[in-house]
């Protein structure tokens, strides 16, 4: 005879009855004890003692960082990133410029050698790259660190970062004699640590963004990585650009847009 339980279950249920023998059992067996068929296919679970009366667990609360002016709870404002854009363009457009035999060094602005009073080429060289890879790894480091930048304090601090930051790494270069310097690795480095250590410091003050530091990690290593591969390319310049950056992220860090 096919054993059927007949279901009826409450909470407070205290048996079922098996359908085979007629016997009142446990709720919690899966087989009947007087006759061996099967009233159910698993067991109920049994509460652990107390578990009732236990007060749940609070989480801890996370701290979000205030919104912006006109800002959807959860919802982060279209910004589009016009500054970071430029300074990509720009770049591109002088190496391409410079590749075509447009420009040449001297007429593009570029540090290979001491200064004579040239002081705005400290300005300049950081839009000029004599090679592909170092074109590629600065200005998409720009474009990705850049566009976070610009969308958490504006295009002045991303345009001045870039501007500024290759200026000290090129000044560096010219205090210390390390010629020639070309490229946007500087600059490329000082928006790379200035969002660094706004993501930093806005950790400490319990802003939870949940960045990707070993991705970060691997971008500074690569631009830390290119006067090996260039000699054009100066590492003065990526310790001046890193150490403007750090200064910009923990200047503006308190300061979100």
């Amino acid at each position: 005879m096919r054993a059927v339980l007949s279901i009826s279950m409450s909470e407070a249920e205290l048996f079922v009855v098996c359908k085979n023998c007629g016997s009142e059992v446990s709720p919690y067996v899966t087989e009947c004890p007087y006759c061996g068929q099967r009233v159910r296919k698993r067991a109920p679970k049994i509460p652990a003692r107390g578990a009732e009366a236990e007060a749940p667990r609070r989480r801890r609360a996370v701290t979000l960082p205030r919104l912006r002016r006109d800002e959807i709870p959860g919802i982060a404002p279209e910004t589009r990133p016009y500054a970071t854009g430029a300074l990509v363009v720009a770049s591109l457009a002088i190496t391409i410029l410079w590749g075509a035999n447009v420009l040449g060094f001297q007429h593009a602005g570029v540090l290979t050698g001491p200064i004579h009073g040239d002081w705005w080429r400290l300005l300049t060289t950081s839009f000029v790259h004599d090679n592909a890879g170092v074109v590629f790894a600065t200005l998409v480091t720009t474009a990705v660190f850049g566009m976070h930048l610009e969308r958490r304090f504006g295009p002045a601090l991303v345009v001045g970062t870039f501007v500024v930051g290759g200026a000290a790494g090129a000044a560096l270069s010219v205090a210390l004699s390390v010629y020639p310097v070309v490229g946007a690795n500087g600059a490329a480095l000082a928006l790379l640590v200035a969002w660094l250590v706004d993501d930093r410091l806005a950790d400490q003050r319990g802003e939870e963004r949940g960045s990707d530091l070993i991705g970060v990690a691997v971008v500074a290593a690569v631009l830390l990585a290119l006067p090996l591969a260039d000699t054009n390319v100066s590492w003065a310049a990526a310790v001046g650009g890193i150490g403007f950056g750090a200064v910009v992220g923990a200047l503006s860090s308190p300061f979100r847009r």
